[in-house]
């Protein structure tokens, strides 16, 4: 593991962090977090619960921006997109059981037809899916109960991480939750990834705020920037 802005990021190329995934969704309950510079600074500044990220079993980076970072402190954090890692595992061979909560059943239909080979799930994602409230409570045990060996949890941060850790919680005591945010969406085609060129720069970030600026508007331009004086005080200060 490398530490890195008070989280203990995963090492390992991406067959091998693949197979730890594999591995989890065959043994006792956990679920996977995949932090990006957003993710850290609400985590960092209180408005995203610690537990929620102490409890996962694995926290795989998805930032480029993060590894930049990471590696002005000659730490190397290996970067493996939510997205790559959904796409990675629905295309190996491996005859696990996928639950898909979050996309509607449209969504899932095409999922399925996209890969016919693999067993999924639907688990509904209601309306007024708030923490607390008793939509929540009857969504977590639902998902708790249901057939599955990986879990994509996909109904935005940090909603899917808290959903995640609730399993716990709730009961599960099987199987792989993956807080993957809008990978289905990406895979089926209701939202378009940045093209590789993009990618590779570390600028995927800035295609989604062209495609999506009301949307990303205020992830990227306000609140992102932060990410520079936590990195100062947390990795060049030593401060918190």
């Amino acid at each position: 593991m490398t530490r890195f802005m008070t989280l203990d990021f995963a090492d390992g190329d991406r067959p091998a962090l693949l197979a730890r995934v594999a591995a989890m969704a065959r043994g006792p309950y956990g679920y996977v977090v995949t932090p990006n510079v957003d993710h850290v600074i609400k985590l960092m500044d209180g408005r995203v619960e610690a537990a929620v990220y102490e409890g996962a079993d694995l926290k795989i980076c998805d930032s480029r921006i993060l590894a930049h970072l990471a590696r002005l402190r000659g730490k190397a954090l290996a970067v493996y997109p939510g997205s790559d890692m959904t796409a990675d595992l629905l295309a190996s061979d491996h005859d696990l059981t996928i639950g898909v909560f979050g996309p509607d059943r449209a969504a899932f239909d095409d999922l399925t037809a996209r890969f016919p080979r693999r067993r999924f799930t639907f688990i509904d994602a209601p309306m007024g899916l708030t923490p607390g409230t008793g939509v929540w409570v009857s969504a977590v045990d639902e998902a708790a109960r249901a057939e599955w060996d990986v879990l994509l949890a996909c109904v935005s941060f940090p909603k899917q991480e808290r959903f995640a850790h609730a399993l716990r919680a709730a009961g599960r005591k099987t199987g792989a939750a993956l807080c993957v945010g809008a990978s289905v969406d990406f895979l089926t085609g209701r939202q378009q990834r940045a093209p590789r060129l993009y990618q590779a720069l570390s600028l995927e970030w800035l295609h989604r705020l062209m495609t999506q600026p009301r949307r990303m508007f205020r992830r990227y331009v306000i609140e992102g920037p932060a990410i520079f004086g936590l990195f100062v005080r947390h990795e060049v200060l030593g401060q918190g």
